[in-house]
């Protein structure tokens, strides 16, 4: 099973949604969990140092010179049972190369997360969020994020959404303008920022979140 997390505005906590996803399915399934970077910004969530090799970026770029499974040796542990593979430095434009990827991704025999980013129109990393057996959207009930939800190259399956006091809209909101169903909210949580912020977010990973996350893995 193949999971993108995807966001159409930046800020929206996919990344740290992605990782937690992660580590919830890892502690449910023997086998692991692979977890796809294709926004960045994951090793640092996870508490690690940057990886210096090369990364699915690189392996992207390099189209037929180097072979599909060279992707598998790529990647890296972050965490019991979550192997990772990393962005590494540069542009991700190859949609034909994604589509390879997106292959490779489903016929993994783990459970695999994908932190796809912020995607917009025209953004080849849409091929591997749609190609995905569950694309959620994760969003805050923000007026201007559903707007360039809606007009998100792909559609999603679901929604991860990422509720803040004080906002007008709710999640009846939110479900009719995107017309999925919402299958976790997220309460902001200062002790997730926190557990980020300190590299400890893989020992730590709040019970709240967890919890949450739980309905949608």
């Amino acid at each position: 099973m193949v999971i993108s997390c995807w966001s159409a505005k930046g800020g929206a906590g996919t990344t740290v949604v992605s990782v937690s996803l992660a580590l919830v399915l890892a502690r449910r399934h023997p086998a692991g969990v692979l977890l796809v970077d294709l926004a960045g910004d994951v090793p640092a969530v996870l508490g690690l140092a940057e990886p210096t090799g090369p990364g699915v970026a690189g392996w992207v770029r390099a189209g037929t010179d180097v072979p599909a499974d060279a992707l598998a040796r790529l990647e890296i542990d972050a965490a019991p049972g979550v192997g990772l593979l990393a962005r590494g430095e540069g542009p991700i434009v190859a949609a034909e190369r994604l589509e390879i990827l997106a292959a490779l991704l489903a016929a993994d025999g783990r459970h695999v997360v994908v932190d796809c980013g912020t995607i917009r129109p025209g953004d080849p990393v849409a091929v591997v969020a749609s190609a995905a057996t569950a694309s959620l959207l994760v969003t805050r009930p923000c007026y201007l994020a559903l707007r360039r939800a809606v007009a998100a190259p792909i559609r999603p399956s679901g929604v991860i959404l990422v509720d803040e006091p004080g906002r007008a809209l709710d999640r009846a909101d939110v479900e009719a303008v995107v017309g999925v169903p919402v299958r976790a909210e997220l309460e902001l949580d200062p002790g997730v920022a926190r557990a980020v912020d300190a590299g400890l977010l893989t020992a730590r990973l709040p019970r709240a979140l967890q919890r949450a996350l739980g309905a949608a893995a």
